[in-house]
């Protein structure tokens, strides 16, 4: 049976040449960076020249970039860092007022509920129905004692694109620091933080064909970053703890090939999406895209099937090989709607009604044909028994 796994935004497949590139890492043929010593001094090449393949792929002084475990980390690290900085530049403040939007990856959108539940004010901003966040109501929920706004540059469920540029011309004119999370976006289109001039932007290797477990953070030159690890002297005093030296070597290759191939990734991407698009809501009544209207990367798909359980229509199409997945949550034993569709103002059972399909470049138009062979007649049967259920 044809298996074929379209859950690309959850994780990507690492690349033959990227594994390869890790093998010297894992071996034992690679020291500590930090030490003195020859093979310690090779290790810490290594690492380095990484750095710079990262750096190039979005255009930052390679001192600037900061490797962590992972998006996760990324995330947290520029979000309470920036804000640390800030309380330490304003000691005799009260707490500081932040802003971001309600359609956040979970990396993001926990940290700032527990910041508000800590004190912190935040302005929460939300989505029109397309999923797109306004420049302008960014800009007027700026306050004097704002000191973050965090953005995702594409979202990981929906794949809709923010207008991150313009929010980070508008708080660079307030001085405000500004975080983007780019971890769906890196890889997929064009990501150029001197163009963005943003303070801070996360990515994650696991998304790009990279091991899973590292990632980067950009911090912008001069701007400052209150550590969240303590330890030793790593990564220039932002975040301490021994190199995943595997995973940065993985990384870097990863991150070169991303750059060689960006173009051509993207091309392919649009074209299987646009296939399975176009087919599917001309072959099954009542489906539609989440923000089929507002700009997308051209890997993701969001499609709802109404009068369906997004999470059975996931077992029933792994049971025919192909793997996707729903933006749902699972808390508590019970499947929540996703956070983002509702925000967009989905109604909570066409949330629950949507299936998330990202590419990749192992994928190919076979494996999309195939899916759109069985799709049609799964949906009308899983929409049979919710009715029988009912």
């Amino acid at each position: 049976m044809l298996r074929a796994y379209f859950d690309n935004n959850a994780n990507t497949p690492v690349l033959p040449e990227v594994l390869e590139a890790m093998l010297p890492a894992l071996n034992g043929a690679c020291g500590n960076p930090s030490s003195i010593h020859q093979r310690g001094q090779a290790a810490k090449a290594a690492m380095e020249q990484a750095r710079a393949e990262v750096a190039a792929l979005i255009n930052a002084p390679v001192s600037s970039v900061v490797f962590t475990s992972g998006g996760t980390e990324s995330d947290n690290l520029a979000i309470r860092g920036l804000i640390g900085a800030w309380q330490e530049a304003h000691p005799q403040a009260p707490l500081p007022h932040l802003i971001t939007t309600r359609v956040e990856h979970h990396a993001v959108l926990n940290v700032f509920e527990d910041l508000e539940r800590s004190g912190y004010p935040v302005t929460w901003l939300r989505p029109d129905l397309q999923g797109r966040i306004s420049a302008q109501a960014a800009a007027e929920a700026i306050r004097t004692d704002t000191a973050l706004i965090s953005v995702m540059m594409a979202n990981n469920e929906t794949g809709v694109i923010q207008p991150v540029a313009e929010i980070s011309s508008i708080a660079a004119q307030a001085k405000v620091a500004f975080h983007i999370d780019a971890i769906q976006a890196v890889g997929r289109i064009p990501v150029d933080v001197r163009t963005l001039n943003c303070t801070a932007l996360s990515l994650s290797g696991h998304k790009i064909h990279g091991p899973a477990g590292i990632g980067t953070l950009y911090v912008r030159r001069g701007a400052r970053l209150r550590p969240q690890l303590f330890g030793g002297h790593h990564e220039r005093d932002r975040r301490a703890g021994t190199e995943n030296l595997p995973g940065i070597l993985g990384l870097g290759t990863a991150a070169r090939l991303a750059r060689e191939h960006l173009d051509e990734r993207a091309a392919h991407y649009a074209r299987l999406r646009d296939r399975l698009e176009a087919t599917v809501l001309a072959t099954v009544p009542r489906s539609g895209v989440a923000g089929a209207d507002a700009p997308r990367v051209p890997n993701t798909s969001d499609i709802y099937f109404d009068g369906i359980e997004g999470e059975a229509l996931v077992i029933g199409l792994d049971l025919h090989g192909f793997c996707a997945s729903t933006g749902a949550a699972c808390s508590s034993g019970s499947i929540e709607p996703s956070h983002v569709l509702l925000a967009m103002g989905f109604p909570r059972s066409r949330a629950r009604a949507c299936l998330r399909f990202s590419f990749a470049s192992q994928n190919t138009s076979q494996e999309v044909e195939a899916l759109l062979e069985i799709l049609p007649a799964l949906i009308e049967k899983q929409r049979k028994l919710a009715v029988g259920a009912a």
